[in-house]
């Protein structure tokens, strides 16, 4: 039961924190932190598991135990892994022990209650990204909800509190909406499945098991269901137009949460597209292929267009995760062997880069106190290091070769340039190429105004070389992101191998 073991380790973490004094508690998270790593890399090193969890894969390290009974069906305490979980739940173990150390430098108030939170979020994203019955995955789901609202209306900046309510009900609302979608395909589905465990429902959906309900056809019902959660979880990635709340967000939210924020919550959304939408309902997402790739092209485009106009880091960097999720959109709604195992490698790919360029953007702001573009210029002769990794993060984020977002988007493109299931595939591969253009136009531009030239400062702060413990994250981030540029082996292998059935699933005429 080790993946029981890693959720209660976080869990416990999280409690054994918040007990703690405050002076002691950011490097006892930190120590703490690396627990549910090492426990990841170790299942990362056994890990023998093959194709995919809810199509009738290999899944590891399983356990099954009966919980309670809602509805004559079971609800049960269901965990394990594939290829397309387990790479999520070592970045989110990977990025925690780094957002806190990231975190020592900005929290100096009540540090036992945010450290505790964060290790309180680390459990329950990882019992999203590992729980395979649906009521317990939906306890995780809205549990996530809950430390981000405290860390970003309690330690955020001048606007926290409207940041986090807007945040709040925003994504509880999207929740309810998903809530209603699968439940409805539940109902449907009668008699043939005695569990919420989402391998039956998924097979029972494939075998046909859809009856008429309330004089609904099951086609009608399957449709429906899929918009349903579509729009529930496409506020969660967040895709346009419902990316409203992101912005404010990030710029209101401390450093290391928009790294978690970013690198982590925004693939809830993404990962549950992948795993309910795409792969228990194919033939619905095929018949809608033209209007969702079409959905995943504006975002890439308009939102490079929105950070091309903004003159704060952290919009900016906000922005650019909305167009970068349009890149994962478009992968997953190719259905082809790249393009789905392309969407997912980008998952983690751009939960390193963001992370990177939130974090550096973090660092900056300690010792200016500023983020507008405008305020500052010459960072590079007082802050070199940190400075030269922000840069390199920079590149990756721009399609830079042998560098990890590099690795996705040549996936998802090559995925997605000749994809049976999508007309007009090359036309919409073309266009979200266009995007890359714009975003090294916005990131070019922001760099040279802030980070070269002679040295200027609006506010009135000594700007000297960043401490270890705020550059050490950033140096292991930008590491991460070329050892995945350079052997995007490491991960993609096993995704391919959990793509391949949701490609199989779908129907070539939809």
């Amino acid at each position: 039961m080790i993946l029981e073991a890693l959720i209660a380790a976080a869990f416990v973490s999280a409690l054994v924190v918040m007990l703690s004094p405050n002076e002691w508690a950011g490097r006892l998270a930190f120590a703490l932190s690396l627990i549910p790593f090492a426990g990841s890399l170790y299942l990362w090193s056994g890990f023998d598991g093959s194709g995919n969890a809810l199509t009738g894969g290999e899944i590891a390290y399983q356990t099954q135990i009966e919980w309670l009974e809602v509805g004559g069906r079971s609800v049960s305490w269901f965990v394990g892994l594939d290829g397309i979980s387990l790479p999520l739940v070592v970045l989110t173990t990977f990025l925690v022990p780094l957002a806190i150390l990231s975190a020592w430098t900005p929290i100096d108030s009540r540090q036992s209650q945010f450290y505790g939170l964060m290790l309180f979020m680390e459990a329950n994203l990882l019992g999203v990204f590992t729980a395979l019955d649906f009521f317990l995955w939906f306890v995780f789901w809205e549990a996530v909800l809950v430390p981000m609202y405290f860390l970003i209306g309690i330690w955020g900046g001048p606007r926290r509190k409207y940041a986090a309510i807007k945040f709040f009900v925003y994504t509880n609302a999207a929740s309810l909406l998903m809530f209603v979608g699968f439940m409805s395909l539940v109902f449907a589905l009668g008699d043939s499945v005695s569990s919420f465990a989402l391998p039956e429902i998924t097979g029972a959906i494939a075998d046909g098991g859809l009856e008429t309900w309330f004089n609904i056809s099951p086609d009608r019902i399957a449709l429906v269901a899929f918009l349903a959660m579509f729009l529930g979880f496409a506020v969660k990635v967040p895709i346009v137009p419902f990316h409203t709340w992101l912005p404010d967000a990030h710029v209101e939210a401390p450093t290391p949460v928009s790294v978690l924020l970013a690198g982590v919550l925004l693939k809830m959304g993404t990962y549950a597209l992948l795993r309910f939408n795409f792969t228990m309902l194919p033939d619905q997402a095929s018949a809608l292929a033209i209007p969702i790739a079409a959905i995943a092209v504006v975002s890439v485009i308009y939102g490079a267009m929105l950070a091309l106009a903004q003159t704060d880091l952290k919009r900016i960097v906000a922005y650019s995760s909305v167009s970068s999720m349009g890149y994962v959109i478009l992968g997953l709604v190719v259905f082809t062997e790249y393009g789905v195992g392309g969407a997912t490698f980008q998952m983690v790919a751009h939960g390193l880069i963001s992370g990177l360029m939130f974090m550096s953007v973090g660092v900056i702001y300690n010792a200016t106190h500023t983020r507008l573009v405008g305020d500052m210029a010459g960072m590079a002769d007082r802050m070199p290091v940190t400075v030269g990794i922000l840069v390199a993060g920079a590149f990756g984020y721009m399609g830079l070769p042998l560098m990890a977002g590099f690795a996705g988007e040549f996936f998802i493109f090559v995925g997605s340039f000749s994809a049976p299931t999508l007309p007009y595939a090359p036309v919409f591969t073309a266009l979200a190429m266009f995007g890359i253009v714009i975003v090294a136009g916005y990131l070019l531009s922001a760099m040279q105004s802030t980070l070269f030239g002679p040295f200027e400062l609006a506010t009135d702060y000594e700007v000297g070389p960043a401490p270890f413990h705020d550059v050490a994250p950033l140096a292991v981030l930008l590491v991460a992101i070329i050892v995945l540029g350079v052997a995007p082996d490491i991960f993609f292998e096993m995704i391919r191998d959990a793509a391949v059935p949701v490609v199989e699933g779908v129907s070539v005429d939809g």
